[in-house]
C-alpha cells in the first residue's frame, strides 16, 4: 500500500525536523527516522492502531512525543498530521474532509 502527505501535514512534519535540526543534525536524524518508522507500522497493518475520530487513526513514534494521525482510503493511506501530542488536540480535524 502507499502513503500520501496531506500538504499541510507535510509541513509540520518538515517544521519539526527543521527545528530538530537546529539543536542537533543527529537529533533530526532520529526523528525523521522514527516518523518513517511510523509510517512503515502503518502499512503494514493500517488497521491496528487507535481510532482517535471517525476514520481517522493515530500511530505513535518511538521515542518522540509525536502521533501520525491517517486515514484509509481506498488505495492509499492518506497521513493528515505528524503531531506533536501536546499540541491543541482536533486542529487537525479540518484535513480530514
Amino acid at each position: 500500500m502507499r502513503y500520501e502527505f496531506h500538504p499541510e501535514a507535510i509541513a509540520e512534519y518538515l517544521e519539526a525536523a527543521a527545528f530538530y535540526t537546529e539543536h542537533s543534525p543527529a537529533l533530526a536524524e532520529r526523528f525523521i527516522e522514527s516518523v518513517e518508522d511510523a509510517i512503515l507500522r502503518i502499512l503494514e497493518a493500517p488497521r491496528r492502531w487507535r481510532i482517535v475520530d471517525e476514520d481517522v487513526r493515530r500511530c505513535l513514534t518511538h521515542v518522540f512525543p509525536y502521533g501520525v494521525l491517517y486515514s484509509i482510503e481506498p488505495d492509499f493511506v492518506l497521513i493528515l498530521a505528524v503531531m506533536h501530542c501536546s499540541r491543541e488536540p482536533g486542529y487537525w480535524k479540518d484535513r480530514a474532509k
